[in-house]
């Protein structure tokens, strides 16, 4: 069975990033992966110094320990003055090769304003450094609270239907690398 994890790179609670990770976890579950969310939120890490070991922070090593037991990952960031929220960067920062190399990833970034492409192509630079695949399926959800019911579905059946191709690459990749 493929084994996906979702980091979402928001801390903001009511986060459109956390409601799109969330959707895209969904999409890949029906399609017979196991999908686990690791919410930066819930985690207590440090900002990254380039260490090898933060013992002072325990969940630094939970989050290695489940990205490198991972197939693939999903990562969800806001958009930060055009580029990947620093909280995503960081939890990223405290991982390595060893963590992340070779893991399928799909990218989604939610923006306010219009829709682009910049942490996008940020992540995909990250993530190549590291060794990890990225599929080219990507979703980009621009003035996200116009894209989401009170519930946090989606309004656009145009992105609905991006967010089954972004799962079902996703998942079809993965289980053709692991």
């Amino acid at each position: 069975m493929v084994k996906i994890v979702g980091l979402g790179g928001s801390l903001r609670s009511q986060s459109y990033s956390a409601s799109a990770l969330k959707l895209a976890a969904m999409r890949v579950e029906a399609l017979g992966a196991e999908v686990e969310i690791l919410n930066l939120r819930d985690l207590k890490l440090p900002f990254c110094d380039g260490s090898d070991e933060y013992p002072d922070y325990p969940d630094v090593e939970r989050m290695k320990n489940i990205v490198k037991e991972a197939d693939g990952l999903i990562l969800a960031s806001p958009e930060y003055h055009g580029s990947v929220s620093g909280s995503l960067k960081n939890a990223l920062d405290l991982m390595s090769f060893e963590h992340l190399s070779g893991k399928v990833t799909g990218l989604i970034s939610v923006l306010g304003g219009q829709s682009n492409s910049n942490t996008l192509n940020d992540l995909r630079v990250i993530m190549r450094w590291v060794h990890a695949w990225v599929i080219p399926e990507q979703i980009a959800i621009g003035q996200a609270w116009k894209a989401f019911d009170s519930e946090g579905k989606l309004l656009d059946p145009k992105m609905s239907e991006r967010f089954d191709k972004f799962a079902q690459s996703l998942v079809d990749n993965t289980a053709k690398l692991i």
